[in-house]
């Protein structure tokens, strides 16, 4: 399956649009992680705690889209976007959504 952020995939022709297609994730984040990451923000440098969750999340959403496209018979996803949102009352989910239209190659 080709996931592209594209339009079009290079020297191939889209025969048919399938439809739009999504990958959702929403995932906590833990005490810990919140601990750790507050210590980055008190003395500077990256959180890599977040950086992995969020990783995480944005591969569990291409999964999930490129699954959700293949039940369409697609053979690529073309013009992917990909959000980020913070949710909860204490902002501790973070929503990884992808979107893009599924297509038949020729």
């Amino acid at each position: 399956m080709i996931l592209t952020t594209t339009p079009s995939v290079e020297g191939r022709v889209i025969l048919d649009y399938l439809g739009i297609v999504f990958g959702e994730v929403v995932s906590g984040v833990d005490f810990v992680r919140d601990m750790a990451a507050s210590f980055r923000d008190i003395f500077g440098g990256r959180s890599r705690s977040y950086e992995d969750e969020l990783q995480q999340a944005r591969q569990e959403a291409l999964e999930e889209l490129e699954q959700r496209a293949a039940a369409l018979g697609a053979d690529a996803v073309v013009g992917i976007d990909v959000d980020y949102e913070v949710l909860g009352s204490g902002n501790g989910m973070l929503m990884v959504t992808v979107s893009g239209t599924a297509v038949r190659l020729g």
